[in-house]
């Protein structure tokens, strides 16, 4: 049943953007800001199942925000609170990650030995360089976020739930296509 409830709770939230746009036109700021509400809170419940202790703290620091946006957009009747939700999720990220750099092991190589436990040091320092790139595009990702929230609603849905999520997946797969060739060298 967590398990139902961790996919459920990950995929909605994939889907924020456009469940703030397909809802606020089609039910309104009351209902979204429940709904969304709703799904903040199987957020937080969610996160039991983390195994990474960062990872839970994102998942309940994210919900907890995203509960204020709905409850500060219900009481307020404004929209606008919601758009500031990709956002919080980027600062949360850059501060995953970047803290990760000031620790023994940064967060990528910490994922990197649940596959390869004994990471020769060139892996270590890839890792760490993984983690400054990802650092960057948070960075660049949360600004441009930020910016989308003072445009129209339909320029904030398309990057927010779509332009951003593909700058993400060509992130992943460029680093996926470096990694295996650095892999190649090295052995």
């Amino acid at each position: 049943m967590m398990r139902l409830l961790t996919g459920v709770s990950a995929l909605a939230l994939l889907a924020y953007p456009l469940a703030v746009y397909y809802g606020l036109s089609r039910w309104g700021l009351g209902v979204v800001a429940g709904l969304l509400a709703i799904l903040f809170l199987l957020r937080i419940i969610a996160a039991k199942q983390t195994q990474l202790r960062e990872l839970k703290y994102i998942a309940w620091l994210s919900g907890g925000a995203g509960l204020i946006l709905a409850l500060l957009g219900s009481i307020f009747r404004e929209h606008g609170w919601f758009l500031y939700y990709p956002v919080i999720v980027n600062i949360l990220m850059l501060g995953l990650f970047s803290a990760s750099l000031w620790q023994k092991q940064s967060l990528i190589e910490r994922l990197a030995r649940l596959q390869e436990p004994d990471l020769p040091p060139s892996g270590v320092r890839y890792t760490r360089n993984v983690t400054k790139v990802w650092c960057v595009f948070f960075i660049a990702n949360g600004s441009i976020a930020l910016t989308t929230c003072f445009l129209p609603l339909q320029i904030w849905t398309l990057y927010n739930g779509l332009i951003s999520y593909l700058l993400a997946g060509s992130l992943f797969a460029i680093e996926w296509v470096v990694r295996q060739f650095f892999q190649r060298k090295s052995q």
